[in-house]
């Protein structure tokens, strides 16, 4: 090290988020990983070593350690992910914490793979899949499932992907149905309530985000308002669902199935839905692309290099 040559910044990264990301920041900063220590004496020793010097925290957005509240020096978390219910915003509030999260690159993913759950559940397509590979077919045709086009699709949240579900289904000559907090300026249908919703909904699909103004906010109301033809899909939070109650309007008829890619003690699965052939259960894959992974994790380095560099937070939230 020459004269000239100044000390990389300290981070702490708090989870192992995404690998590619992580390496990157390797490279470009002393990072210090939270997650690789084994013991909570060994994380909070690392935390009071790093207190004088560590000003930012890269981390999942979902899920954090709450060590990281104990940096006195803290200014920045860059997350990575758009659903923030794992930070603590009414601490990094009081302190002028910033906080940065990974939105739009994430948009078109999420929206292909709501818009496969849709065409899964409605067309029955994996067990399609299943009855070819068990050779069912040799004896009778598959059972006929229900086309999209005329169908009401109900989106609870219509965000930026809730809007990019509905440019794919219209396509698919469905309506487009939805409910947020305050109608918005849409060429869609507007329901005041999510009960409402679901009543008008043929599909009812929920973009609701986690936290708790929105736990078990879907329960047995909002099913038997969907009724014993609808189909529930969720690619929001887990959390938003009284899956017990998801569970018994499955069971008792209540709705007709569910397409799920996010659950509410994740990566646990309610054993019930395990067997249910009329459910389809993806692990949490909305954004699981190499490409939106990638730009996500494009976002957390970008967001901490103009943090370091006295520029404006690209993407500010919360």
């Amino acid at each position: 090290m020459t004269t000239t040559d100044q000390p990389l910044p300290h981070l702490l990264i708090a989870n192992p988020f995404h690998a590619d990301t992580v390496a990157i920041l390797d490279s470009q900063y002393q990072t210090h990983k939270l997650w690789m220590l084994d013991s909570p004496l060994e994380q909070q020793a690392l935390i009071e070593r790093l207190s004088p010097v560590c000003r930012a925290v890269a981390t999942a957005s979902w899920a954090t350690n709450p060590l990281i509240y104990q940096l006195p020096n803290l200014q920045v978390i860059s997350c990575f992910g758009v659903g923030t219910d794992g930070i603590d915003f009414a601490t990094t509030r009081a302190r002028s914490i910033a906080v940065t999260n990974t939105p739009k690159v994430l948009d078109d993913a999420v929206a292909d793979l709501a818009m496969g759950l849709v065409l899964a559940t409605s067309r029955n397509l994996i067990n399609a899949d299943r009855y070819v590979r068990d050779a069912r077919w040799l004896q009778a045709p598959f059972p006929f499932a229900h086309s999209l086009a005329g169908k009401t699709l109900g989106i609870i949240g219509l965000g930026a992907i809730g809007k990019e579900i509905a440019n794919r289904a219209q396509p698919f000559k469905m309506k487009i149905a939805y409910h947020n907090r305050h109608p918005a300026h849409l060429p869609y249908y507007y329901c005041d309530s999510i009960e409402a919703l679901a009543q008008t909904s043929d599909i009812l699909l929920s973009m609701l985000p986690g936290g708790a103004a929105t736990e078990k906010l879907i329960g047995t109301a909002v099913f038997r308002a969907l009724g014993p033809r609808g189909i529930f899909i969720n690619v929001g939070r887990g959390s938003s669902v009284d899956e017990a109650a998801l569970v018994s309007a499955l069971q008792d008829g209540l709705i007709a199935g569910a397409g799920l890619d996010v659950y509410a003690r994740e990566p646990h699965v309610p054993e019930a839905l395990l067997g249910m052939s009329n459910v389809v259960l993806f692990p949490h894959i909305g954004s699981a692309t190499v490409e939106t992974r990638g730009a996500m994790g494009q976002l957390v380095v970008d967001n901490l290099a103009a943090y370091f560099q006295g520029r404006p937070l690209l993407t500010p939230c919360g």
